[in-house]
């Protein structure tokens, strides 16, 4: 698309199914690689992922042909088989149904980096819940508490 010139960022939140904590410390930094590499080959840009045993927050910068959903989806299909894989849980993992999508500022991107940096920080005094729902009131966004933890 030449002559097209823009500034797209989200932050990504999504949970692993049942909000289990089953992603642990000794093989979160090869998932992470593992998600930026997908990201990459999908030619969008991740600044920062990090999060806790349970959930995962991004900072993607996307491209205006970029679909979220599709990106998304693709995310959590590869990186759940490929932990399958490797076997890093007895069991079968699997994410939750559904991700968080919040639009970010070019100026908001410091505290967004900073924030997702700090997920240990954060959720000593804060639930994942709690700091989901958190961000669907500061984004003003209309849910049904009855769905926004539905493990379908």
């Amino acid at each position: 698309m030449a002559n097209t010139y823009t500034q797209i960022y989200f932050h990504i939140v999504f949970a692993v199914k049942g909000r289990n904590n089953i992603i642990l410390s000794k093989w979160k930094d090869e998932l992470y690689k593992y998600i930026s590499g997908i990201i990459s080959n999908k030619n969008q840009k991740l600044f920062t992922i990090n999060g806790m045993p349970n959930h995962i927050h991004l900072l993607i910068g996307t491209k205006p042909n970029c679909n979220l959903s599709d990106l998304i989806r693709d995310i959590k299909s590869n990186s759940s088989k490929w932990i399958n894989e490797k076997q890093f849980i007895n069991g079968k993992f699997e994410w939750q149904t559904g991700f968080g999508a919040f639009s970010i500022g070019q100026s908001q991107l410091p505290k967004i980096i900073n924030y997702i940096k700090k997920q240990e920080e954060h959720h000593r005094t804060k639930t994942f819940k709690e700091e989901y729902i958190n961000f669907l009131n500061a984004y003003d966004i209309d849910y049904k508490t009855e769905y926004i933890f539905n493990d379908d």
